[in-house]
């Protein structure tokens, strides 16, 4: 049997790693139009690699999905994250659990996954084409021909696996044309947009503070507050980052602001600690440093950075002394630390981590990845309409979309 698989990156290595361990006779196309198989999955995780999660409840790992978590469910159960750890572990590579449930190699190298793909596919039923584009695939009689940029020539394959991932990391190659594949076979797409991604703020204040992080902080967004995220989060020199951010835009990516139509959101620094207990705090460190200015003592509770801009904000003197703070103003500070409140104008364009939305899963049999329009058409990873949190839960979705379509390859085969 003849197979094709556009796109060496997650889906489409572990899709091609999957059907090598069958001893049948194959002959598999892995096509890549990078130089390198595995260029996306080499730059997760800040170049180390967030294999997958820790987490190992699927029901749990399946609420980290804003998209595609039902259509999940089959494939996660076949691969679930535990599977996938003991898989790379038994190819070699030792793994680790950080506090945050992220999966790491132990080296921190991402080059260590790859590896493992590199010695797989030293099997002669896989051939490897870097370097090399398809801008066309029609079917003609039963079977996938597809064509290449700057040649005349086709390959022809029985099955094919579209694993061309979104449009986000377009420095790693991701430009969208496995959307272009799909839609010419049959497949309508939904919507697109860039999630995982920083904002931007109405508000230049940031900027004065970039580089200041937070642990833990709540995030609240939209006209009645109503998405919320909880994690560590940072101002940067446009606006806002981090993980709890990266969360927010993708329960937002689909929401519309810009200049003139802010989104509002607001930050708690404190969602442990109710307003009563902070101005309790805040009050017994007044009494105590009474003699002091009250921008020293407030830095008792936030960063210097940040009480400069708290101060300015709601229009207090910087040279103030604590006995000189009334209640009034105590409350001003309490509510602006747990409700800071910013306008976000636009996202980081070019910088998403993930493409929110994709080829529409009701054209997908969930049980297979098999396409329900095109018959030996199979789509997986980030090409279809699902998209997760940070902590390795989009490397997981692609890790166990690609091994559920070459298993059922493999089965059909039998």
């Amino acid at each position: 049997m003849r197979i094709g698989i556009i796109g060496a990156g997650a889906s489409g290595m572990m899709a091609a790693a999957r059907l090598l361990k069958t001893e049948k006779d194959l002959d598999i196309f892995l096509i890549e139009r990078n130089e390198v198989i595995g260029k996306k999955v080499s730059m997760t995780g800040g170049g180390r690699c967030n294999v997958t999660t820790g987490l190992e409840d699927i029901r749990i790992i399946l609420t980290k999905y804003p998209r595609g978590g039902k259509f999940l469910t089959h494939a996660m159960y076949q691969f679930s994250p535990v599977m996938v750890r003991d898989w790379f572990e038994s190819h070699g590579v030792p793994l680790k659990k950080e506090k945050d449930n992220r999966i790491f190699p132990e080296s921190n190298k991402s080059k260590d996954i790859i590896d493992v793909f590199e010695e797989v596919f030293k099997d002669p039923r896989i051939h490897i084409f870097l370097n090399t584009r398809v801008i066309r695939i029609e079917k003609q009689d039963g079977y996938f021909c597809l064509f290449f940029q700057g040649s005349n020539k086709c390959i022809q394959v029985e099955k094919l696996i579209l694993a061309t991932g979104g449009q986000a990391y377009r420095k790693a190659g991701s430009t969208g044309d496995g959307y272009t594949f799909a839609t010419s076979l049959g497949h309508s797409l939904t919507p697109l947009a860039p999630s995982l991604t920083a904002f931007l703020t109405h508000e230049h204040w940031p900027t004065s503070i970039s580089g200041l992080s937070f642990p833990n902080t709540l995030l609240k967004a939209g006209k009645n507050k109503h998405f919320l995220t909880q994690g560590p989060f940072l101002f940067t020199h446009k606006g806002i980052s981090g993980p709890a951010v990266f969360a927010l835009s993708s329960l937002t990516a689909f929401e519309i602001f810009d200049t003139k139509h802010p989104m509002e959101i607001s930050i708690d620094l404190f969602p442990d600690f109710s307003i009563e207990t902070l101005h309790y705090q805040l009050q017994e460190h007044i009494m105590i440093n009474a003699k002091r200015s009250f921008a020293n003592v407030l830095s008792i509770l936030i960063p210097k950075a940040l009480v400069e801009v708290c101060l300015c904000e709601i229009n207090i003197s910087f040279e103030k002394q604590a006995a000189q703070i009334n209640k009034k103003e105590i409350k001003q500070v309490i509510t602006w630390l747990k409700n800071i409140p910013l306008g976000v104008i636009g996202r980081c364009a070019g910088e998403e981590f993930v493409t929110a939305g994709g080829v529409e899963l009701s054209e997908i049999n969930p049980q297979t990845m098999e396409s329900k329009i095109c018959p030996g058409l199979y789509l997986t990873g980030e090409i279809l309409n699902i998209d997760g949190f940070t902590g390795g839960f989009n490397l997981q979705a692609a890790w166990c979309t690609g091994y559920l379509a070459a298993e059922h390859i493999i089965k059909e085969n039998k």
